[in-house]
Formats: structure tokens, sequence, C-alpha cells
């Protein structure tokens, strides 16, 4: 790498034909040498079949009387092995780190270079120097990253999608003019076009949305599919479920998918609506058209265009006195 200020760095040396011939450490090196500005990085490959054998020619007749791994470039010029060097596209890629300061701010280059390069592709970014990314990112046009946005492993956001503030999205695929509001965790999933999922939601591995999809706040989702147009807007949980087109799920609804052992599954046909507040005991089925009235616990199938319920019935007792404290 060439630098402007080498100092403390091993200098490449070079023959009149501008072959390497040797590296020479800051502190053995001349005043001439200390002039150049090709330094090692301290980053090499070399044939595993010659390691040993250069190896045992080290010797620690230096001035700091160590052991140099770079003497092995002198010893493979003897034995007419050439060196071939690779220099950087940015500085920055081989900046050495001793300690937790310098990995801190190494990082922060890195990330404000990956910032620029979604910026330059045409991605929105309300902050640059507040965007996390950590794997591959691929984006449409008019993509829009609000701040503290964190984009881990391969995230894929079509066309007009928008990411609210504090986010994280982890190996998913974000549908053509989805938006992911505030403080949403997104992991495993595919979201289809048109989708309206939080603020703080989070949805988990293996749920597939078609479009028009809203999850609301609070609300969680696992290894589902979730037809065009259908709604969970708030406070609930859906587990191992197939659910189909126009449905309502009501606030406080869950989805009892596990019974300690084993999970099972549910399914919900096209256009039910599901009262708030509704227990759903996998394995169960409720079918197209079905209405589950509120704070209904589902054991059995609900049949197609009806209303199911099931509530305990309500009393009120006469000369009640609620307990007073001692």
């Amino acid at each position: 790498q060439h630098i402007p200020e080498p100092g403390g760095y091993g200098r490449i040396l070079r023959d009149d034909r501008q072959q390497v011939i040797g590296i020479r450490e800051e502190k053995d090196a001349s005043t001439q040498e200390k002039q150049i500005h090709e330094v090692n990085t301290g980053i090499m490959a070399m044939p595993l079949e010659h390691v040993s054998h250069w190896l045992e020619r080290l010797t620690c007749a230096n001035a700091q009387g160590e052991y140099y791994l770079t003497d092995i470039v002198a010893s493979a010029v003897t034995d007419g092995v050439i060196v071939h060097t690779a220099q950087p596209t940015y500085d920055w890629e081989a900046l050495g780190i001793n300690d937790k300061r310098q990995l801190a701010r190494l990082e922060g280059i890195w990330q404000r270079h990956q910032a620029e390069a979604l910026l330059n592709s045409g991605v929105t970014i309300a902050d640059p120097d507040r965007l996390t990314v950590r794997g591959t990112v691929t984006c449409g046009r008019d993509v829009m990253l609000d701040v503290g946005v964190i984009l881990e492993g391969n995230v894929i956001l079509e066309e007009g999608v928008t990411i609210g503030p504090y986010c994280v999205l982890k190996n998913c695929r974000i549908g053509t003019r989805t938006v992911v509001q505030a403080y949403t965790h997104v992991e495993g999933a595919q979201l289809g076009a048109g989708n309206r999922v939080g603020p703080y939601a989070r949805i988990r591995p293996g749920t597939i949305t078609q479009q028009a999809v809203h999850l609301g706040n609070f609300v969680e989702v696992k290894n589902c599919t979730i037809d065009q147009a259908s709604k969970a807007n708030h406070l609930t949980y859906l587990g191992d479920s197939s659910i189909g087109a126009r449905v309502n799920v009501g606030a406080g609804t869950i989805t009892c998918n596990y019974d300690g052992v084993n999970k099972h599954r549910t399914q919900i046909g096209d256009d039910v609506f599901i009262g708030s507040d509704t227990q759903l005991v996998a394995p169960v089925t409720v079918e197209a058209g079905a209405t589950i009235g509120a704070g209904s616990t589902i054991v059995r199938t609900a049949p197609a265009d009806q209303l199911t319920l099931s509530r305990s019935r309500q009393m009120t007792v006469p000369h009640w006195k609620r307990p007073l404290k001692k």
C-alpha cells in the first residue's frame, strides 16, 4: 500500500526492474529507505510447500533482536520465487487495528462507505452516519431508510420501500411500496407489495405475506402465510398459521400453536372476521366467511359463513363486598 506518512511500517524494497526483493522494517531501514512510501500491511499469501524452509532461515540479527516474518520475502526472492503485490482500492482497507477505539473507527469508516454506495445507487438515507449494514443489501428505486436502521444478512428492498426509524431487518425481502414503521423487527420473512407493518411489530422466520397486508403495533407473526388484504392491526400473536384473503384479526387474538411438545397449525379461510381477545387452539380450522365472537376460545372447526363463539355466562353477585386491606 502507498501511504503519505509511512512511519512505523515496513518498507517494500524493489530493484531497478521494480521487482520486489524484500521488506525492511522501520527500525532497520536506512535514511533513504525510510523515504519509501510503499509499505507492508501485514497481509501475505505464500506457497505452503516452501514456508517451513523459509522459516528455518529466519534470524534475529536486526535492530530489535526479533525474528521478522517479513524476512521470508527475501528468502523467496533468493529461491527464484516471484513476489507480487496488490494495492487496496481504498487506503482504509489495510488499516491496522490494535484496540477497541481503532476497531470502532474503522467500523465507522466501513459503514459510511456502504451508506455512500447506497446513496450513489439512488437510496434516500435520512442520516448516513446512523445506518448500519452487516451483510448484502439490494435496493430498487426510491427506497427510503430512516435513522438507526440496521440491515443484516441478505436484505432485498424492492421499489418504493420505506423503512422507518430504528428497524432491524435480517435475511428478508420487502415488497414494492411496503412501509415498515418504527422499531419493527423483520427476520427470515418475505413481505408482499403494499404491506404496512409496525410500529413495534416482530415478523419472524417463515412468514410470507401477499399484497396489501397490514400487521400493526405489537403484532408478532411466525411461520405464517397471509393472503392479500388481511389485517392484524394490534396486540396479536399469529404462529404456524395459514391465513386467507381479507381476514380481519381483532386485537388480543392469539394462536395457541404449542402443546408443550409439538407445534400445530391453524387454518383460517378467506373473509373471516375474528373478534378481539380470541384464542385459536391448534390444530383448528376457521372456514371461509366465518365470524368468531370476541372473547372466544375456539377448539373445533368454526363452520363457514356462521357466527361461532364460546363464552362463560355473565353474572352479577348481589351484596358482594370488595375485601379491605388489614
